[in-house]
């Protein structure tokens, strides 16, 4: 969006057509621009909504707006980010070089103005016309006088600011370029130096190229060792065939799972480390233990910018002069604001004062009018007396004392002007105190505003922390009472878990006797069945199968329910009976 003015501007100073030209010539040239546009920024062309809209009714052309609208509404609105942002910048330098760029001699190429030139649209301060501000022209002039190796010269750019200060804000594009292509601030050095540092700085800010350099690395399949020209981004590290950047070989694609270890000499290489993705690991070697160093630290500080989300470090650094400059701009605001204020309350009191001046200056007047009038009476007064005198001296004490009255009076009225005259002096200190009392007191007012504002931080703090403290003793309190409920409830769980594993223990031991008992009773009966059997075995043979008896009532014997009738049992008894006689 930044380059949206800029585009129409310098295509509008280019295409700017009469009337009548416009009519017949306007298609040609639009078309082109659009197409071009389109192209490079990979918005679908509609040459059809171009025609829609420079097309004439009855009553004129519909669009009086030229080609702004058309240009925001069916291109700019239909950008993605998806293009090409260098070829987007040829174009637009295409535009507006030929007629801009400056005839005399430049000691940069015209590739290295074109750098320039893109340098400071990302510089450039954020309205139309585009200017540079001196701080971004410092910090550029800073970055290249690095990249070149030499010193930077901050007494000389100083004097230049100043110059620059009392004329306008800043530079635009072509007097940027200008700048660095006079050699004013890179003098010794030569052509080929300056273009490298251009080219440097053009990649770290445009291309966001953080690092580059030679280096080895392990093939996956192969595994043989091969020299690469890496390029490592805030995304992503692609390596090359050489620095030219024509041969790509493939990209190592970080994001805030990767990480980057060091490892031991091995295989007869050294400075090795490690990137670690998700899919495969890259094994790499550095020329020295420097170089192994820088790379495993840039690549790391990418990584953590990938995990915290952060932009690039020099476009976080750009927005971070910007947000500065417009506090600086606040402040300076503020205080111009303040010292209007304080101008208008000094003439307010120039004006009071003027006005007591004034005051006094009248008082005075009268007083000399009065003493004018006094010594004008007093002359004709004595004149009188002394036409008077001889004829009427009857009334000469009493005209005597009508003079001492009057002297006296007089001698009073002086003594009064003495001190209206002290009065004004007294007046005239009092109000030259008064004035100094009154910048005291702003100054101590502004004193206390800032200790009360100090005042009320560090009580709201304390307050917070005390409400914290308060929370936190409430919290406490209620788990220690949950924790002792709970405490009691496993008590008396416990207790009766205790009292019932006690008469479970009580029932296993029954259980245990009743077992011991049965057990004995089984084995008694096991013998007794086994003699029983051995016996019947002896005297009868084979034991005989069990089958089905009568429906009378079942004998039970030990060989089973319904194993003899009635009169098998008494024929057995019987010949048991007769057995034992005889062995007896």
């Amino acid at each position: 969006m930044i380059f949206r003015g800029f585009i129409l501007h310098h295509a509008k100073k280019r295409w700017l057509l009469s009337d009548c030209v416009f009519k017949t010539q306007w298609s040609a040239c639009y078309r082109v621009l659009s197409h071009n546009l389109c192209t490079v920024l990979n918005v679908p062309h509609d040459p059809v909504a171009l025609e829609e809209h420079f097309r004439d009714d009855d009553e004129g052309p519909v669009s009086n707006q030229g080609y702004m609208p058309y240009l925001n509404k069916f291109i700019l609105e239909k950008v993605q980010g998806n293009f090409d942002k260098v070829e987007f910048n040829r174009m637009c330098w295409t535009l507006c070089a030929k007629k801009n760029l400056t005839k005399s001699p430049l000691l940069i190429s015209d590739e290295d103005a074109f750098k320039v030139w893109v340098i400071f649209n990302f510089l450039s301060e954020d309205k139309y016309p585009l200017i540079i501000v001196p701080e971004e022209i410092e910090y550029l002039l800073k970055k290249l006088t690095e990249a070149m190796g030499a010193g930077w010269q901050q007494e000389q750019f100083d004097h230049y600011k100043i110059a620059l200060n009392t004329s306008r804000e800043g530079l635009s594009a072509w007097e940027l370029i200008d700048l660095i292509g006079s050699g004013q601030f890179s003098k010794g050095m030569d052509r080929q130096t300056v273009s490298m540092a251009i080219n440097e700085v053009f990649n770290e800010l445009i291309l966001d190229v953080l690092k580059q350099g030679y280096m080895l690395k392990k093939g996956h399949k192969r595994k043989n060792w091969m020299e690469r020209w890496f390029v490592l981004k805030p995304n992503i590290i692609s390596y090359y065939v050489s620095e030219d950047l024509k041969d790509k070989k493939g990209d190592i694609i970080l994001d805030g799972n990767c990480c980057v270890e060091a490892l031991p000499d091995k295989d007869g290489k050294k400075c090795l480390f490690l990137i670690k993705c998700l899919d495969k690991s890259f094994e790499i070697s550095a020329s020295d233990k420097k170089k192994k160093q820088e790379w495993i630290q840039a690549i790391q500080t990418t990584v953590n910018l990938l995990r915290a989300g952060s932009p690039p470090p020099h476009k976080e650094a750009r927005q971070k002069r910007k947000e500065l400059r417009q506090k600086l701009l606040a402040e300076h605001e503020e205080l111009e604001r303040q010292m209007k204020e304080l101008q208008t309350a000094n003439e307010n009191k120039q004006k009071e004062l003027e006005t007591v001046r004034k005051q006094l200056e009248a008082a005075a007047a009268r007083a000399a009018e009065e003493e004018k009038k006094r010594l004008q009476t007093q002359v004709e007064l004595q004149d009188r007396f002394s036409l008077e005198l001889e004829r009427e001296k009857m009334v000469r004490q009493k005209m005597e004392e009508q003079v001492a009255q009057k002297s006296s009076e007089l001698e009073q009225y002086l003594q009064r002007v003495r001190e209206l005259e002290e009065m004004y002096k007294q007046l005239q200190g009092a109000l030259e105190d008064e004035k100094q009392a009154r910048q005291d007191e702003e100054t101590v007012r502004k004193l206390q505003a800032r200790l009360l504002e100090e005042e009320s931080a560090k009580r709201a703090e304390l307050e917070k922390w005390h409400l914290q403290q308060q929370q936190t003793i409430q919290m406490t309190e209620a788990e220690k009472q949950e924790l002792e409920n709970q405490r009691m409830i496993k008590e008396q769980a416990l207790q009766v878990a205790m009292q019932q594993l006690k008469q479970l223990e009580l029932e296993r031991k029954e259980a245990l006797e009743q077992y011991e008992e049965v057990k004995k009773k089984l084995e008694t009966a096991a013998n007794n069945t086994k003699s029983w059997k051995d016996k019947v075995a002896q005297h009868e043979g084979l034991i005989r199968l069990i089958e089905p008896g009568s429906k009378n009532p079942h004998l039970i014997t030990n060989w089973g329910p319904a194993a003899f009738t009635e009169a098998e049992l008494e024929q057995r008894q019987k010949s048991w009976k007769g057995k034992k006689a005889t062995s007896e």
